[in-house]
């Protein structure tokens, strides 16, 4: 298993051992021994899993408020996506910055999110399934959402944004300067 640090503070890519033939593939997604091993030590509450059925789709970007924050780790099953993560901790050396990273059912990665950070991502195939594992509970009190759309954080999608396919909720969220945050680098969220 490999892990590697992104640009963005805390944030890493998970990369686990593929074992292919003839048939197809095997690889432990999560083995708790080896992901504390390798310094992520997370104890997971949640499994999450959405299909989108046509390319465009962007679901995005979100996070949960502390304290019911939750740091998160996702994967492609099926499709690719283009998942992108934005710091949202005040005092962060990386606040308001984001990045982009390509998930999918070919090169087996896994994004670890932390709290923190708003997420969202971008489907580039059709029937993509992305499962993910959360370390705290859904709660819609803290529920919130930055603007995809952002020209302060300015997002390289890599899809023309005049077609997404988006809810209705995901079209209505704010500006990253306009949004109710309340996480704190170093703190407790």
């Amino acid at each position: 298993m490999k892990v590697i640090d992104t640009k963005l503070t805390d944030a890493k890519i998970i990369e686990t051992d593929v074992f292919g033939d003839h048939r197809g593939f095997f690889t432990e997604t999560f083995t708790a021994n080896k992901f504390k091993a390798a310094g992520v030590d997370v104890e997971w509450l949640q499994d999450n899993q959405s299909l989108s059925v046509e390319p465009g789709v962007l679901r995005g970007m979100h996070f949960q408020r502390a304290p019911h924050a939750q740091t998160k780790l996702l994967r492609a099953i099926t499709g690719v996506i283009y998942d992108v993560i934005i710091d949202v901790r005040t005092g962060s050396p990386t606040y308001g910055q984001w990045q982009g990273f390509i998930l999918s059912e070919f090169n087996h990665r896994q994004l670890l999110v932390p709290k923190g950070f708003a997420h969202g991502f971008m489907t580039l195939t059709a029937n993509c399934n992305v499962a993910y594992k959360c370390d705290g509970y859904y709660a819609p009190d803290a529920d919130g959402g930055l603007a995809y759309d952002d020209p302060d954080i300015g997002i390289e999608w890599p899809m023309p944004l005049d077609d997404l396919v988006l809810s209705e909720k995901d079209k209505h969220h704010p500006r990253l300067k306009d949004a109710d945050l309340n996480f704190v680098y170093g703190g407790k969220n």
